[in-house]
């Protein structure tokens, strides 16, 4: 496991348990169906050569998204998506296994666990399950080994601060395949965003490129094990994570190599992965393959694939926090944001999304992604 050293007060972790380097830049991706999706996600995961990623005697999280507390397609992990990936671990002998949830300023996680059928996979496979934002998950001080771009900065004044669980386990981050409103695309790599950040994580949607790149690195040093598999069943095209169109795509990928899987996944989302910033940074960087030439591809043939989603849409409410994070309200950054008054702005999400957005348009969206084949199977959880 990875041992734990105190320096100044701040938590180390060091690991001391050897294991097969994954090989960077290869990425399974493969085409499924309702029926067969869940021996689908077991073959995936020998395809990817999850193995030489993952420690199983380790405790191994699998890190949950719930980007919002309602259903809607492809904006969450899909409950398959958990229950093929556990079930496939258990098989192959990974007996500590915990799903990890966050909440954010805006989301409330146990809803979100409900409501999106995360509970009723895992209490039937009795998985254990922790809210990483709530007791008794306790966050410690981390100071990074690695160079921070900017976390660093966006801390310091409180310092960084990690779940105290993560040092010296496995993790398996479970997004889902979408565009998103800040950067463009989101994947295995934003996902962390969620598991190591409190609930001001965001501070750093101004810089949230780099922020990324940062949690990649801090990702390496504390987890033993790091691997990522992604559900492009439902698919999500616009101003994600919520406010998407919901498309059919049936694909499913998986990776030890984060930048790899959400360069895959951008390219066939019609995407040039080395114009979104965290990608292409983190490929620079040497933290794993971001150039589609360089990825090496098993599975099924999805070189001609292209979506022809749009990376680059926003909401009424994206375009406002652009007004602050990038635009002429920048210097009210601090007052609007991170002082007293900040919850003016989740209120006004959730206004936006809860009360207007989902009921005059996204309940018509899933409605009709209810009555395709992924939505009868979501129903049948």
């Amino acid at each position: 496991m990875v041992s734990m050293i105190r320096d100044e007060g701040r938590v180390l972790a060091q690991p001391d348990i050897p294991h097969a380097e994954p090989k960077m830049g290869k990425v399974a991706v493969i085409y499924t169906t309702p029926k067969t999706v869940i021996d689908d996600y077991a073959r995936l995961m020998d395809l990817a050569d999850y193995q030489t990623a993952l420690t199983p005697d380790l405790n191994t999280f699998l890190k949950v998204n719930i980007s919002w507390q309602h259903y809607y397609p492809a904006c969450s992990t899909a409950p398959w998506q958990i229950d093929g990936v556990a079930q496939k671990l258990m098989a192959d002998g990974f007996d500590k296994l915990t799903a990890a949830h966050n909440g954010t300023v805006v989301v409330d996680p146990d809803e979100g666990r409900a409501k999106n059928k995360h509970k009723v996979v895992e209490d039937r496979l009795g998985i254990e399950h922790v809210t990483l934002d709530v007791p008794p998950v306790k966050w410690v001080p981390y100071k990074p080994t690695a160079k921070m771009l900017v976390l660093d900065d966006v801390y310091k004044k409180d310092g960084l601060f990690i779940p105290e669980v993560f040092p010296g386990t496995n993790i398996v981050q479970l997004p889902t395949v979408k565009t998103h409103v800040f950067t463009t695309m989101t994947g295995a790599m934003k996902n962390a965003f969620g598991g190591l950040l409190h609930r001001y994580r965001h501070w750093t949607h101004s810089v949230i490129h780099e922020t990324l790149v940062d949690l990649l690195q801090i990702q390496k040093e504390i987890h033993s094990g790091l691997f990522a598999v992604m559900d492009g069943t439902f698919a999500g095209d616009g101003p994600g994570p919520r406010a998407m169109r919901i498309h059919n795509k049936n694909v499913i990928l998986a990776s030890a190599d984060q930048v790899a899987i959400d360069a895959v996944a951008a390219k066939m989302m019609g995407l040039d992965p080395m114009s979104i910033p965290f990608i292409r940074i983190a490929h620079e960087m040497g933290l794993g393959v971001g150039k589609p030439s360089e990825i090496e591809v098993v599975g099924d043939d999805i070189a001609d694939v292209n979506w022809n989603f749009n990376g680059n849409e926003n909401t009424l409410a994206s375009r406002g926090q652009a007004l602050i994070y990038h635009g002429p309200l920048k210097p009210l950054e601090g007052m609007l944001l991170r002082s007293p008054i900040a919850p003016w702005a989740y209120w006004a999400s959730n206004v936006y999304h809860n009360k207007f957005w989902l009921p005059m348009v996204g309940r018509k969206r899933v409605n009709e992604a209810m009555q395709t084949s992924w939505g009868k199977h979501f129903q049948s959880y």
